[in-house]
């Protein structure tokens, strides 16, 4: 069935609605952190899991998802996954405890998990043509790094005049608007029933990737615990095996290894991962350090952030219109490595020069938006039309999975750094070696006032900022260099030269 054109470009609005409001909820809570640590009271290990509760539900669940999608029909799929959503950012805007948002989040996340994969799916058996479609998904993939940079800045607004749950109330208007345009736009619904959806593959996903976390947060602490990372390893190991085994062995699976043997299908992929890595991470350090370090307010150090996407905006659709014409090597490569040289910039000048501090966000942003924009057409162009719930699938896990372990690693390096540096002056509790937040803290009580303590604590977290930093910068010239041996002997398009797996 052919849709008009008018219809193909709104429900592209409405897809780019639903992903908005999906990163936004991955980032929203960078600037809203401290706020919300004060109000509820939670430990720094509390407020990691608040962040990582939703990337890490939603990772394991995506593959399931994608698949269940092709079973039920996307557009049936996206419904649900908006009217959970709505609901789940009621429960999270009234949660009254650390353990209540926690859960709250993971039920954000399933909502998430269902809508994900069919956005893009509904681009993919929506716009035909491949030179529409990449335009099409270079605009979704746009709308990752536009979410992603307005949480800070919206949560920064909200906070200005209300309380931390209004960040997830904003959610709910966006969801009615949307359900009744789909209604409207959405092609009909095309289940295959054919298809089979297996549960148990999606629970072996999440306890793999559950295990993954855990052991990446105990290892970082200061104090860690071998026999729990060794529990959180063991169950990371068996989760992904038999997740693995469990693939071979359907006639459905949720994930068919083979199309990973597509090099340019996986160079999409790796660099999708890659630079959600990189944005998920100078956003939540950067809106901490700015905010504790320098007293910025919410709303400015997510203004100070944004710089990334103001960078990515252009190039990303800049990507998307000339890839049929350049290739996917020079976008996504370069884009890379562009990224991480605006990265060496941002840790070269962060506590010296705003104005080159602000100047390294956008061309690490510039770099990173033409990689994501190209990496999505490389994935959906390189699997037919019947896989498209898969692949989709795969993107966005490898997407949550990029934001997923840049929050619990360098979320946990920043601590763990922080912890082993600071020199406490002469009688100062213990506890200012926790976090910034609890020296801060202690630093205004009356017994323990004093300026050493806040410079002492400044210092330590500086260095800590970073350490994460070289990080950020290390793991994208590695995606650089990946994706370039991957991609050596692609030419122009997003297809590969040569058979797409079935």
């Amino acid at each position: 069935m052919t849709i008009s054109t008018k219809r193909r470009w709104l429900l592209l609005t409405v897809v780019s609605a639903g992903l908005l409001l999906i990163t936004l909820d991955n980032s929203i809570l960078y600037a809203a952190l401290p706020t919300l640590v004060q109000d509820l009271g939670a430990s720094s290990s509390e407020a990691l899991w608040i962040i990582n509760a939703y990337p890490v539900v939603m990772a394991g669940l995506l593959l399931g998802s994608g698949t269940l999608g092709d079973r039920v029909g996307h557009r049936r799929m996206f419904l649900i996954g908006l009217v959970v959503f709505g609901a789940a950012s009621l429960v999270a805007a009234f949660s009254t405890s650390p353990e209540a948002l926690i859960a709250a989040r993971a039920f954000l996340a399933v909502g998430a998990a269902a809508m994900m994969p069919a956005t893009l799916a509904l681009i993919r058996v929506t716009f035909e043509d491949e030179r529409e479609r990449n335009m099409a998904i270079a605009v979704w993939g746009t709308m990752a790094v536009v979410g992603s940079a307005l949480g800070p800045i919206i949560s920064g607004i909200l906070l200005q005049h209300f309380w931390w749950g209004s960040v997830f109330i904003i959610n709910i208007p966006v969801v009615l608007a949307a359900i009744v345009a789909t209604l409207y736009v959405a092609p009909p619904n095309d289940p295959d029933p054919s298809k089979r959806w297996d549960l148990a593959s999606s629970l072996l996903a999440l306890v793999a990737l559950v295990g993954l976390v855990i052991a990446i947060k105990e290892t970082a602490k200061t104090d860690p615990a071998p026999a729990v990372i060794a529990a959180a390893v063991l169950a990371a190991a068996i989760g992904g095996w038999a997740f693995a085994r469990r693939q071979r062995r359907l006639p459905y699976p949720l994930l068919d290894f083979a199309i990973f043997r597509n090099r340019a299908f996986l160079a999409g992929v790796l660099a999708a991962g890659f630079a959600l890595f990189a944005i998920a991470g100078i956003q939540l350090v950067t809106t901490q350090r700015f905010q504790l370090v320098e007293g910025f307010t919410p709303l400015r150090a997510g203004f100070l952030v944004a710089a990334v996407a103001v960078g990515a905006f252009p190039t990303a659709m800049l990507g998307g219109a000339v890839l049929h014409r350049v290739g996917l090597l020079p976008l996504t490569t370069g884009g890379l490595a562009l990224g991480a040289v605006g990265t060496v910039l941002v840790l070269l000048n962060f506590s010296t020069s705003m104005g080159l501090l602000v100047t390294g966000l956008i061309i690490t942003g510039s770099g990173l938006g033409a990689a994501m924009s190209v990496a999505s057409s490389a994935i959906m162009g390189n699997v037919p039309a019947r896989r498209a719930g898969m692949a989709s699938s795969v993107e966005e896990v490898s997407y949550e999975f990029g934001s997923l372990v840049a929050v619990a690693l360098l979320g946990s390096l920043l601590t763990a750094v922080y912890s082993a540096t600071i020199e406490l002056p002469t009688g100062v509790s213990e506890r200012a070696r926790d976090s910034l937040d609890s020296a801060l803290a202690l630093a205004g009580e009356g017994a323990e006032t004093n300026s050493a303590l806040v410079t002492a604590a400044s210092e330590a977290f500086d260095g800590a900022y970073l350490a994460v930093m070289i990080v950020v910068a290390a793991v994208l010239a590695v995606g650089a260099l990946a994706t370039g041996v991957l991609l050596r002997r692609h030419g122009p398009g997003s297809a590969l030269s040569g058979p797409v797996h079935h």
